[in-house]
């Protein structure tokens, strides 16, 4: 499978930098400017490919702005999407530190910029520095507890509430708006949420009908959000 290679566009040079609110904090200024001044900060546009199953894992990589779905490829071509991870979350997979290549592939779903710094830097910071590491693998950690979670949750609801509570994780997670393009397909809501294409469009049109939601084309307005929570709860 040929590795997904992408130029540079910038590079940070600051010592305060969004890294800090990561698991960083615990590093020294002068190793943050190391980081800062190596890492690179790599734009897909929407529907570009950020890195693929077995490509070899060479960079640490964090999701700066934009929104990407983690998703595996199976035998007979369909896509299984495991998540959707917006900013300021690591998306290197979780066997970043014990496997040489990617278990799942990532793209964009919408134009989106990754910052990468070098999987060999990491893991020298993580020998010497005990703190940045139990830092790391709290943020780890948490990330792929958010991974099962949503993955739980979605699978206890029936068709309506899986659908609600995807529309509202979308709403209140993604963009803190009751108005917002949905950034994926019917096909991929349906491949999220393990229903089918045709269950999906049909459960849109029925929460259209009940005036639960407004859409137009991508956008979608949440006009009953009580109603939605509802049926989320009761899914």
């Amino acid at each position: 499978m040929a590795l997904v290679i992408q130029t540079p566009k910038k590079k940070c040079n600051c010592i305060s930098c969004e890294l800090r609110n990561l698991a960083f904090s615990s590093l020294s200024d002068e190793d943050i400017g190391l980081i800062c001044e190596v890492r690179e900060e790599i734009s897909y546009s929407k529907g570009e490919v950020i890195h693929l199953e077995g490509d070899p894992i060479r960079y640490f990589k964090y999701l700066k702005n934009g929104l990407v779905k983690l998703y595996k490829v199976t035998e007979n071509g369909e896509e299984q999407i495991v998540t959707v991870t917006r900013p300021f979350e690591f998306v290197s997979n979780t066997n970043v530190f014990h496997e040489e290549a990617y278990r799942y592939s990532l793209s964009a779903l919408e134009d989106s910029v990754v910052c990468a710094i070098r999987i060999d830097l990491i893991r020298e910071m993580i020998i010497r520095n005990g703190r940045f590491a139990l830092n790391l693998i709290t943020v780890l950690s948490r990330t792929a507890e958010n991974i099962i979670s949503l993955g739980l949750e979605i699978r206890k609801r029936n068709l309506a509430g899986r659908i609600a509570y995807v529309l509202l994780y979308f709403s209140g997670e993604i963009y803190h708006s009751r108005i917002f393009d949905l950034p994926v397909s019917r096909k991929e809501i349906a491949d999220l949420i393990s229903m089918s294409s045709a269950n999906v469009i049909r459960t849109f049109s029925e929460f259209r009908r009940d005036g639960i939601i407004k859409t137009n084309g991508r956008t979608i307005e949440i006009m009953d959000m009580n109603k939605l929570e509802i049926i989320s709860r009761r899914g």
